[in-house]
């Protein structure tokens, strides 16, 4: 608002409301803090390619043959930095970026899903800014065959989804843990489909090191690089074991995170995977 241009110097970013059921996604980490495959980095390199330049491609030749915005999905286990990748690649070009809120979305009722899609697609054009649907396959999920009229409504939210993303002139990205599960009509109108893997060994020891930077300290028992070659986690996986290892070192009164407050946090981090060390 203009009050908030006056008192602020920049309008206030919206609440959250049935209207505009989307929250801001804001994170203290840099890009440096990202730890990708390197196919990974060079497809989010592409699309911050895209989010600086794409207005001007849009005046030459090539222009003409394009259609408005940019669509993509990221696909992966959890934890692999869907939802941040998201979030730095519009600070890094001055963008905000907001996650729709499914569950306020979708509605049981005929008609209005499209109608509260339709209000997140017109507000969030006025903002300029990045749209973020994460467990996007709840939404964008494949059509059925027609057996009812409930089928027939569910593949027109669908059809209605893939004609109003296209028409959307920003970036729109979904992320999946399920890529199977998308319609393979709006798999084809992705421009880029960028995965997210479980981290290598290498990247693993990055993320250790990390999580477990000063002003921490490690004891002589501790080993990242052994660490990182056999267990296979996540990069939420291991922040989580490390946070869990950090707050043992505090509660004893120091600093100095222990192999055992690591083994720790690892039985807890793979029991909720149902596995064991």
């Amino acid at each position: 608002s203009l009050l908030d241009l006056l008192t602020q110097g920049a309008p206030r970013p919206p609440d959250f409301s049935a209207d505009f059921p989307a929250r801001l996604l804001r994170t203290e980490l840099t890009w440096d803090d990202l730890v990708l495959a390197p196919a990974t980095a060079e497809h989010l390199g592409e699309l911050e390619s895209w989010l600086a330049h794409g207005p001007e491609l849009a005046t030459w030749g090539i222009g003409r043959h394009l259609q408005p915005g940019y669509r993509c999905l990221f696909h992966g286990p959890p934890g692999t930095g869907k939802t941040l990748a998201a979030t730095l690649l519009g600070q890094r070009v001055g963008l905000d970026v907001y996650r729709i809120d499914l569950s306020a979305v979708v509605s049981k009722f005929i008609g209005e899903t499209e109608k509260n899609l339709e209000r997140v697609f017109a507000r969030a054009e006025s903002l300029g800014c990045v749209l973020f649907f994460d467990e996007a396959d709840a939404l964008f999920g494949k059509r059925t065959s027609v057996s009812d009229a409930h089928d027939r409504y569910a593949n027109q939210e669908v059809s209605y989804l893939l004609q109003r993303v296209e028409s959307y002139p920003g970036l729109v990205v979904l992320a999946t843990n399920q890529k199977q599960n998308l319609d393979e009509a709006f798999l084809r109108r992705f421009q880029a489909v960028v995965p997210f893997t479980t981290p290598s060994a290498v990247e693993r020891a990055r993320l250790w090191a990390q999580a477990l930077a000063p002003p921490a300290a490690l004891s002589d028992d501790v080993d990242l690089r052994e660490l990182a070659a056999n267990y296979e986690l996540s990069g939420a996986d291991i922040v989580s074991v490390a946070r869990h290892a950090s707050l043992a070192a505090i509660a004893r009164g120091d600093r100095e995170v222990r192999t055992a407050d690591l083994m720790a946090g690892l039985r807890r981090e793979l029991h909720k995977a149902g596995k064991t060390l």
